[in-house]
């Protein structure tokens, strides 16, 4: 660390032990860090502390989706002072649907070095697991929130991908998961693929590929055993 870089520290997708998330050599770079960049204090202390860090001698700024363009600056200032900065998201990989992204490339414009460290990302995981095309992927963030429009955006990522032999990449706030799922079955045609993974990495990880017709009388339990956890759905026609 002779020259100040902005380390990407990855973070656990769930309940899991450090040991699960990072090599050991990237376990070593991390607590050589005292200046991190974080999206939730409390939750930021709790990981960092089970790294091996002594939290009380950490300096913790915040960057979330409140986050100002005017704020995002001044977040950057221990590099110019020389000293290294970790970017830690709060769950798999820093910037990646991540508010993360622009602070990253903040960090480009101004001449730092920025460090990936290895970990998990629940995006590559559900497509490395799903059977679905992994040479030709395209990751869409959240579909909207209305049931017209999303209907609409369901049905274009379907023909998008018949065209373009892609697979379509797409997530959902938990609480919302079994909303998407019903519309993307009565949106797709039967024969689309579709997969769904829940909670991957932890214990209960769940995932899945059946075609649309397939899945109807075999949803997963989003109203019990999967309430509230966070989930991947792909499609591919």
């Amino acid at each position: 660390m002779n020259k100040p870089a902005l380390y990407l520290v990855p973070a656990p997708l769930g309940d899991t032990t450090p040991s699960g998330v990072l090599p050991a050599d990237h376990v070593e770079m991390v607590r050589k860090l005292d200046c991190f960049i974080v999206e939730e204090p409390r939750t930021a202390r709790r990981y960092l502390s089970a790294l091996g860090l002594d939290v009380r001698s950490l300096e913790l700024e915040v960057l979330n989706e409140h986050t100002s363009p005017a704020e995002l600056n001044g977040l950057l200032e221990p590099l110019r002072k020389g000293r290294s900065v970790g970017l830690l998201s709060e769950a798999g990989l820093p910037a990646v649907a991540d508010p993360g992204a622009e602070l990253v490339a903040l960090a480009h414009r101004g001449g730092f070095q920025v460090i990936p460290l290895v970990g998990p990302s629940s995006l590559m995981l559900a497509l490395m697991a799903s059977g679905l095309n992994g040479q030709k992927f395209a990751f869409q963030g959240y579909l909207p929130v209305k049931s017209g429009l999303r209907d609409k955006r369901i049905r274009a990522l379907e023909r998008q991908s018949a065209q373009e032999n892609q697979t379509q990449i797409f997530i959902e706030t938990p609480y919302r998961n079994e909303s998407l799922f019903r519309a993307l079955l009565d949106c797709c045609a039967p024969g689309t693929r579709l997969a769904v993974a829940i909670n991957l990495t932890l214990p209960d990880a769940f995932i899945c590929t059946r075609t649309v017709g397939e899945w109807k009388g075999k949803e997963p339990d989003f109203s019990a055993a999967y309430r509230k956890k966070p989930c991947v759905f792909l499609l591919q026609t």
